[in-house]
């Protein structure tokens, strides 16, 4: 079953009173990252603070990441709910972001490049700091996570900046 996520959205009426702009189902699609990984991009911005303007909400909802995996603006945030089949395709990569990982569902293994494994199950939380990373799906149902990357300046290591890795 592909996966569906629900999306509220709130804005104000024309009194300043809160209303649920939109409420809609999202259907996963492809995330270009390889075979059997799909997903939902919730919603992003492009810059800090953030435009909470009726106008600006068009382009938060249709999303600014349009190439990449990460926000890449220096200044803004993406939002994204991911699903990974089991045996998924591998993607290596590390971007310039701080990134909030949840897992919501099934169980996955975060693996680092010194060949450190991490298992994580429903609840478990990850702050990825722009190291080289790979999630990897060994169970034999989806897991679903939900990720907040936050724009952030490259992670420096002894004077050299460890820049985005984003396998085309």
């Amino acid at each position: 079953m592909t996966l569906q996520v629900r999306r509220i959205v709130t804005g104000h009426d024309a009194n300043g009173k809160a209303v649920v702009a939109t409420d809609e189902r999202l259907t996963a699609v492809s995330r270009r990252i390889g075979a059997n990984v799909t997903g939902c991009e919730m919603w992003s911005t492009d810059r800090m603070p953030v435009d909470n303007s009726e106008e600006a909400g068009a382009a938060q909802r249709a999303g600014f990441v349009k190439r990449y995996n990460y926000v890449g603006t220096g200044q803004g945030t993406t939002f994204r709910i991911t699903e990974w089949a089991p045996g998924h395709a591998r993607f290596t990569h590390r971007t310039e972001t701080v990134d909030y990982a949840i897992l919501l569902s099934g169980e996955i293994d975060l693996e680092l490049e010194n060949n450190e494994v991490v298992h994580l199950k429903p609840g478990d939380v990850v702050v990825q700091r722009g190291t080289t990373h790979t999630w990897v799906n060994r169970g034999s149902v989806p897991a679903v996570t939900a990720f907040i990357l936050i724009d952030a300046n490259p992670a420096e290591v002894n004077g050299q900046e460890l820049r985005t890795i984003f396998p085309a």
